[in-house]
């Protein structure tokens, strides 16, 4: 009990943390993720299937998400050149002007991790690790996140985020 009420209050505070700090960018987390995922993407593109699956969220969740970012000008919806029945979610200019400063204001803010360093950050990721395998989340032989390994933006950053880059498989 001890161990489930510690994760479930970090994960509130953490999530209030990151928050705050998106919020001059009028950005929720959620919407923050998207973004950040179609950055990584090679095209600056996703199908939104896909960026359901990478997310871990549901279908639905993706929609609303990528409905505001489009009522923004962040994101633009465009059916797929290869197969017209898939939509694909684009980040515009503008989205990827801002989530470059919400990266550059959640990396000042640590990622609401303050004082922790990467070796510890890398140690709080492993042993949460082994629970989202156990629960089915996570696979036992997936390669941790770079970020993961070295917060301080090392290794696996080749755009200076300091965030890791998704599996490039778009």
């Amino acid at each position: 009990m001890a161990a489930v009420t510690s994760v479930m209050r970090v994960q509130q505070l953490l999530l209030s943390r990151v928050e705050d700090t998106l919020k001059p960018y009028g950005l929720t987390f959620a919407a923050y993720e998207a973004l950040r995922l179609l950055a990584f993407s090679r095209r600056g593109s996703l199908p939104m299937g896909k960026m359901g699956e990478r997310l871990m969220v549901h279908p639905a969740s993706v929609t609303n998400a990528i409905t505001r970012l489009e009522q923004r000008g962040l994101v633009e919806r465009r059916l797929s050149p290869d197969d017209r029945r898939v939509v694909l979610a684009t980040i515009t200019p503008a989205g990827q002007a801002l989530v470059r400063e919400a990266t550059e204001a959640l990396n000042q803010a640590s990622f609401g991790l303050p004082g922790l360093t990467a070796g510890q950050a890398a140690e709080v990721t492993s042993a949460l690790r082994v629970l989202r395998v156990a629960g089915g989340d996570a696979a036992a032989g997936a390669r941790m996140p770079a970020a993961a390994r070295d917060r301080d933006g090392h290794a696996g950053d080749p755009d200076g985020s300091g965030v890791a880059h998704p599996d490039r498989q778009d």
